[in-house]
């Protein structure tokens, strides 16, 4: 049969990354150790991807809630309408914590059922049987709980969202409202803060059509430094995470120019050229839960060119199924690889089916996050072998 292994992805170990390190040193080095430890051949078309969250570590790319919340002063007057933030308490908790400090009205619109990535806020089954029109009524906290009653606990983190959003508020300047009927919200605001991650370019279009005279979304937060701070000119917020009790960790600057000079470093180090991405969030959903894990702008905020497009494959076992049904053994694989060798790029043909192509960055910073975790690992630098390979490679 010939070689054995296709594709494989492997996490490295990689020391503790601070402010200031020369990420690209530090990768570039712990990749020719491992070459050299493994005995591994490195070839055109290996994949490093790198998170996002090292980066912007090594980058210093932070804000403190001061920092936000002098923005939101310099953006908002007395009145905050904030519209379809997700659930969260590494992703939205320091940014309402930021913003209620600023002693302004504040005015939560929250999804429901759940958020935009799928964290329930209430029983999706529960809001069928009262009858409650998701696309018409807007609910306040005592529709809330009147209708629903107890209240409703995440079903991984046990936290009551409601109670804990409004636990932020200064002098009781917080309230939550439930609702996705935006011309509601738009009757009733005269300034937003889009929080919604995917939708955030259309929800700016409706209210900048339907009469709100101040729309910002998070994008527009921290896209500049404040008194030094961190930012991100491209994301704003988005992509944040908590990193202390007062401060952020921003989505990473430059990650294009960064994986472009780890493409550099590694060459220098190999005589070849691999690809490299800066990833973050995968984009999967977890069955078990009904959470879509993306809560980043985008999987993979920066790469190298050859990472653009998607697969082009046929089904291997539609293939086998039907035009090798009469053939077994060697005959059979032989038959699959040239096959596969002579295949074609249209999409539309039966042996396609199934085959769901997507963005390559999208598809490989998902694997990647998959691979290195979210925990306590310490593999934050993913290295994939073969992935571009198919069935005709030797």
């Amino acid at each position: 049969m010939g070689r054995i292994v296709g594709t494989n992805a492997m996490g490295l170990r990689m020391p503790v990354v601070k402010q200031g390190d020369n990420l690209v040193e530090v990768v570039s080095d712990v990749f020719a150790k491992h070459l050299e430890q493994s005995n591994t051949k490195v070839v055109e078309n290996d994949i490093i991807g790198v998170t996002e969250s090292l980066l912007a570590r090594a980058q210093g790319n932070y804000c403190t809630l001061e920092d936000i919340k002098k923005d939101i002063e310099n953006k908002f007057d007395d009145q905050i309408n904030i519209v379809s933030p997700i659930l969260s308490r590494n992703r939205f908790s320091n940014i309402l914590k930021a913003i209620a400090l600023t002693g302004k009205k504040i005015n939560i619109y929250l999804s429901y059922p759940s958020d935009e990535v799928g964290n329930a806020i209430m029983d999706k089954y529960e809001v069928m049987r009262k009858k409650i029109n998701i696309y018409e009524d807007t609910l306040t906290e005592k529709d809330y709980y009147d209708l629903l009653g107890d209240m409703y606990l995440h079903p991984f983190t046990h936290v009551n969202y409601v109670e804990l959003y409004k636990s932020f508020a200064i002098d009781d300047n917080i309230n939550v409202y439930f609702s996705n009927n935006l011309e509601y919200i738009a009757k009733n605001s005269k300034a937003v803060l889009i929080a919604n991650i995917h939708d955030e370019a259309y929800l700016r279009e409706f209210f900048e059509n339907n009469g709100v005279k101040k729309v910002y979304s998070l994008r527009d937060i921290m896209s500049e430094s404040i008194d030094g701070s961190g930012f991100n000119p491209e994301h704003g917020l988005y992509g944040s995470n908590l990193a202390t009790a007062d401060s952020l960790k921003l989505f990473p600057r430059d990650a294009r120019k960064f994986a472009y000079d780890l493409q550099k470093a590694i060459y220098e180090k190999t005589d070849v050229n691999l690809n490299v991405l800066v990833y973050g969030d995968g984009a999967f959903k977890d069955p078990s839960g009904k959470i879509w894990e993306l809560a980043d702008p985008v999987v993979s905020p920066g790469y190298t060119d050859g990472l653009i497009g998607l697969p082009n494959e046929i089904k291997f076992k539609y293939v086998a199924d039907n035009e090798l049904k009469g053939l077994s053994g060697e005959e059979a694989d032989e038959a699959m690889r040239k096959r596969i060798a002579e295949k074609n790029s249209d999409t539309k043909t039966a042996d396609k089916l199934g085959t769901t192509p997507r963005q390559l960055t999208d598809l490989i910073g998902s694997l990647c996050d998959l691979v290195s975790g979210s925990g306590d690992k310490g593999t934050p630098v993913i290295y994939i072998k073969g992935y571009f390979d198919n069935y005709s490679d030797q």
